[in-house]
């Protein structure tokens, strides 16, 4: 004689079955719980990723805009008669040259700075007002280090990114 073990699946439609227990029910709600928190967990770690590539494409940016007014404020002093070189008295020189009768720019536009988003840079001016160089406004830790290239040398283990000036190599 043999005994055969029959599995009955139990559906809200049947009539004599029972669903399940409500302890049955909790693990799925305890399984659930898991899930949310590990989505959880992934998606912090997803975020702040993003904020850390997003960080480092800035500082990128400001390495170009910071490296556009250096080569604009040294062309704008090499392209000063010899008697009376200076720097710019401000940014819009830049721009458009007062000095000259026709049109001769440095700079297409006053870049904003992407660490603040603003138009308004730090400036490093000398005893006539001159413009010197530029650097951002941001108090921000930068995350670059080192490994600059020649001329951004000096930016190395700098504490935060307004301690980057972008000067012309000639003064």
């Amino acid at each position: 004689m043999s005994v055969r073990h029959e599995t009955q699946v139990c559906f809200p439609s049947r009539v004599g079955c029972q669903p399940q227990t409500g302890r049955a029910r909790g693990f799925g709600y305890i399984g659930l719980l898991i899930l949310v928190a590990m989505m959880s967990i992934a998606l912090a770690a997803a975020g702040e990723i993003w904020h850390t590539a997003m960080k480092r494409e800035k500082e990128q940016e400001l390495l170009f805009v910071g490296g556009q007014f250096r080569h604009a404020l040294q062309q704008f002093y090499a392209n000063t008669p010899r008697q009376g070189r200076r720097y710019p008295l401000n940014l819009e020189e830049l721009l458009l040259d007062p000095r000259y009768p026709g049109i001769r720019r440095y700079l297409r536009k006053i870049y904003a700075d992407p660490m603040t988003g603003s138009t308004e840079w730090g400036l490093v001016s000398g005893p006539n007002g001159e413009i010197y160089g530029v650097y951002s406004l941001s108090e921000t830790e930068p995350l670059k280090k080192g490994n600059f290239r020649l001329l951004e040398r000096g930016f190395e283990g700098k504490a935060k990114y307004s301690d980057w000036v972008f000067m012309p190599t000639v003064r």
